[in-house]
């Protein structure tokens, strides 16, 4: 599963088509809506978590392209939920920075947040799914 967080950009010409719902009947995608207004000239923007195979949340964006909507990548990081963590090691082996690494003699996984390079390979590989994308700022406009 693929997952990021997008802010989508309308243009006056498409803000009131029903453009976001094809990404679910068209492209198998799934969306979260994070935060959503229509400025005074008409824009919308929309902040929302897509997810999906990447095969096909590539295609979604293609669409929504297609569709006159500017899309963007939203500043986010990886987090990880401590209390879903089961120190199980999955994720150390796929870290490509040490970001994620076992401390010794305890065994239990360590993450250094400033090491990371949010590569998401940690999200698919952690069973107990404690690793997660999140924004960085809670506001976006």
């Amino acid at each position: 599963m693929y997952s990021k967080i997008l802010i989508l950009r309308f243009p006056e010409t498409v803000v009131s088509k029903p453009i976001v719902c094809y990404l679910t009947k068209d492209y198998d995608l799934v969306f979260n809506i994070l935060n959503a207004t229509i400025l005074p000239q008409k824009e919308g923007i929309l902040v929302l978590e897509l997810s999906g195979s990447r095969k096909n949340f590539k295609e979604g964006v293609k669409f929504l392209q297609s569709q006159g909507v500017v899309v963007q990548n939203a500043s986010q990081e990886i987090k990880r939920d401590n209390k879903k963590c089961t120190h199980c090691g999955a994720c150390v082996a796929v870290c490509p920075t040490g970001a994620l690494h076992i401390s010794r003699p305890e065994m239990k996984v360590d993450f250094d947040q400033d090491k990371c390079s949010i590569c998401e390979l940690c999200l698919p590989a952690c069973p107990p799914r404690a690793m997660e994308v999140r924004p960085k700022e809670q506001t976006f406009f």
